[in-house]
């Protein structure tokens, strides 16, 4: 890495009007984070000074959207009052940078571009004073031409509209990531013109200035040309995601976790897997989430911001959400775990069962159609089938405590607060409003009556 200063500036001022969104288009995002927060992200691990963003069209909500952000305190967010081109962009960002640093210039709507690639980019400032990051493409429509001499040296940049017919027939196009020493670029921009077909001021004009003046120029590629691509529309933005999540996938396969189809997950955020865990189709998982080894994840559960320990088996239709779940659970199918559930080694939640605020000891069961909420359940404790702790009063949440060893019989409510002591029975069917004493059979309910000759009633014929 050079020993210069390295500041990031990263362009986030265009409007997106192809997305037809009202959401400024940075914020748009790829596997649960921002098209912004991606590109942040990986200039942090770069160590830059300062990060240097670029607003205009919805300043107010890129900036509100990163107040929290681990890292702000490196964000420096410069307003571009008018939209007058990449170039003139980048003008309104340096007087905030001092001494002659490393300035690598970025776009917040390519979001898939890795750190090694920026830092290889910064390491060859050490002999350039420019360096670009190109790509060879197929189809190079659309894009800014990598225009180069005789002797194969970079001679500059030309934009789609601007560019003859033998230099759109060009390849190599331009990523619009850039790095440059901060005294020439500053004296670059002060040569750019806007005499061009959108009457903008070009960053990319530089490179022709640079050349001119008998600047050295390194021109880079990215291991993955998925690298530079940019989203300008949402066609482009669920192509991205679809890209995402393919290395996504292929980097946990080598890590030695199963996918039974690639192309049917989404992984979003920071996730963390261990060997041996199976994932069938159509799982949604979003961090931080840490999933253990040897589990296995049936088809379409969604798992969100929770922890997952080793050998647990998590059946289909199963939505977990801020829960923690220890070894060797067995969870679903149709299970909702909502946020504070804490279920510890070898519990089990069966077919549509809810849990919310509840911790559950070892080997507690709760098989079928049943409500644990603001509750503590002791280890090997049985909740029957359509069991329901009730919760709240209509205006506060009261708790439920419940032993070990408990047996709860289906069809019952237990009315908060309450306690169950252990070893108690709870007769199927009973209403608990008060406590329950230790190894007591406690029963709530209407004596059974018979009544001869009763008579269904029935609908009189017309």
């Amino acid at each position: 890495m050079s020993n210069r200063p390295l500041h990031i500036v990263i362009l986030a001022a265009g409007k997106g009007s192809r997305m037809h969104s009202s959401t400024p288009k940075v914020l748009h995002k790829v596997a649960g984070k921002s098209l912004l927060g991606h590109v942040i992200d990986s200039s942090l691990k770069l160590e830059p000074e300062h990060i240097h963003i670029v607003v205009g069209h919805g300043k107010e909500q890129v900036v509100e959207a990163f107040d929290g952000h681990i890292s702000r305190a490196k964000l420096n967010w410069i307003e571009q009052t008018e939209q007058l081109g990449t170039g003139h962009a980048v003008s309104t960002a340096l007087p905030n940078i001092q001494g002659d640093a490393n300035v690598l210039m970025l776009t917040a709507d390519v979001p898939l571009m890795q750190a090694n690639t920026l830092a290889s980019m910064v390491d060859a400032m050490q002999s350039h004073s420019l360096v670009l990051l190109t790509a060879i493409v197929d189809n190079p429509s659309g894009l800014g031409r990598i225009t180069r001499d005789e002797s194969n040296t970079v001679t500059g940049i030309v934009e789609q509209k601007d560019a003859s017919a033998a230099e759109q027939k060009i390849c190599e196009i331009n990523s619009g990531i850039i790095c440059a020493h901060k005294e020439p670029l500053t004296q670059w921009l002060s040569k750019v013109s806007n005499d061009n077909a959108q009457k903008e001021y070009y960053l990319t004009d530089i490179v022709d200035i640079a050349h001119q003046s008998g600047h050295p120029i390194a021109a880079q590629h990215p291991a993955d040309n998925a690298e530079v691509m940019g989203i300008n529309s949402r066609s482009q933005l669920a192509h991205v995601e679809r890209l995402y999540q393919h290395v996504k996938a292929e980097q946990l396969m080598a890590a030695g976790v199963t996918i039974l189809d690639p192309a049917r997950i989404d992984i979003r955020g920071d996730v963390e897997i261990g060997v041996d865990t199976t994932i069938d189709i159509n799982v949604v998982i979003e961090g931080p989430t840490k999933i253990g080894a040897g589990v296995h994840i049936a088809p379409n559960c969604l798992i969100l911001q929770s922890e997952i320990d080793d050998g647990a088996t998590i059946h289909p239709n199963t939505v977990i959400e801020n829960a923690k779940l220890g070894r060797n659970v067995n969870v679903g199918p149709f299970a909702r775990l909502r946020p504070g559930t804490n279920l510890s080694d070898s519990v089990r939640i069966g077919n549509f069962v809810e849990t919310k605020n509840a911790k559950l000891d070892v080997g507690v069961k709760v098989n079928h159609l049943s409500y644990v909420g603001d509750a503590t359940v002791g280890r090997d404790t049985n909740i029957g089938a359509g069991v329901i702790t009730c919760n709240y009063d209509g205006a506060y949440k009261h708790q439920t405590t419940i032993g070990q060893n408990v047996f709860v019989g289906s069809d019952s409510q237990l009315v908060a607060p309450v306690e169950i002591e252990d070893g108690a029975t709870i007769g199927a069917g009973s209403t608990i409003t008060s406590k329950v004493d230790k190894d007591h059979l406690a029963i709530s309910r209407a004596k059974q009556r018979q009544i001869s000759g009763w008579q269904r009633p029935k609908k009189e014929s017309k």
